[in-house]
């Protein structure tokens, strides 16, 4: 039997639990079976302060997991915090520490088939001593991988984006920016869309950092520096590759069309579109690792927590995305 996914709760104080409650309500008899790592008890006063209508069934083992589902959501017992939606605190971050530490350690372990995590707060993380920038950072060096091996894509039915840098200024974005660093990430995306997407030769745009992509050099000179160099040494790879094509101009329906993943030269060239476009079933997609690991890409909204208006869409994409890709990975295998 296939191993089930395993959920990290993320932050008990944020719209974590309610998503998750709300995601298992949509998908019990119709999804690969999932269960979540601690919480147990945060999750049932979630469920009775919301009305949730989900049974919250305690479990010792993730190979309960399976069988567990068809009754409530298997929640795997272990550590716990109080319920204070909307007031995130301590005890609340070092839950979803563990939760996260866990829930990874279960997939490494084959014990479950793919890790799906909820929206942490990093500056409460912080507090309780995790030194990481964020979870894809954790994720890689768990995994024995340097930081740059594991790349974040935003996926949505209709639109795939990458950013190359991440959470830095944006002044420090052209200094970053070189033709080792694309031509690395892009092999990492390509050989991702074909083993966990099942793109037999995937296509990729590649934006330029200049209006215009530079026009010539009258705006900027790094395109002919390092995109263009990077996107011939790709070409001359084998890989099927296009740009460097202009920001204002490769999220257009038409362009949409032309490409499977879009490289982009910094964080929001990448996520204003991904969450103007498909914000409700976006997912966040770490690429490179030897494990799956989907995440729904919002934060903790602990303003809207506890109140039930949480729309778990993001993350019912993130669990369906990380069972496809499991089963994808399983046949590329």
């Amino acid at each position: 039997m296939t191993p089930p996914l395993a959920i990290s709760l993320g932050d008990p104080a944020g719209i974590g639990p309610e998503i998750v409650l709300g995601s298992y309500r949509q998908l019990a008899g119709s999804a690969q079976p999932f269960f979540v790592v601690g919480g147990a008890q945060v999750l049932a006063n979630a469920e009775e302060l919301l009305g949730a209508r989900c049974p919250v069934v305690a479990i010792t083992d993730p190979a309960e997991a399976n069988e567990a589902f068809a009754d409530g959501l298997p929640v795997l017992k272990g550590m716990d915090a109080p319920y204070t939606p909307g007031a995130p605190g301590d005890e609340g971050a070092a839950l979803a520490l563990h939760s996260l530490a866990e829930a990874t350690r279960c997939v490494i372990e084959r014990k479950a088939s793919a890790l799906v995590t909820a929206p942490v707060s990093k500056a409460g993380l912080t507090r309780v001593g995790f030194e990481y920038p964020g979870q894809t950072e954790f994720l890689a060096q768990v995994c024995g991988l340097a930081p740059d091996d594991a790349v974040m894509m935003l996926a949505g039915p209709t639109l795939r984006t990458v950013p190359l840098t991440v959470h830095v200024a944006l002044s420090a974005v052209p200094s970053l920016i070189s033709a080792e660093l694309i031509t690395h990430k892009a092999r990492i995306v390509a050989a991702a869309l074909s083993k966990d997407f099942g793109l037999s030769n995937p296509r990729l745009a590649i934006a330029g950092l200049n209006p215009h992509s530079g026009e010539n050099g009258q705006f900027g000179n790094e395109e002919a520096l390092y995109i263009e160099p990077a996107i011939t040494q790709l070409r001359d790879e084998g890989f099927d590759v296009i740009g460097p094509v202009p920001g204002d101009a490769l999220f257009t329906p038409r362009m949409r069309q032309t490409y499977d993943a879009a490289l982009c030269m910094y964080h929001d060239q990448a996520l204003i579109p991904i969450k103007a476009i498909e914000f409700d079933e976006g997912v966040n997609v770490t690429l490179g690792l030897p494990i799956i690991r989907t995440s729904p890409d919002h934060g903790t909204a602990f303003d809207i927590a506890g109140s039930g208006t949480a729309d778990p869409s993001a993350m019912i994409a993130a669990i369906r995305m990380a069972g496809e890709c499991a089963a994808a990975r399983s046949g590329h295998a």
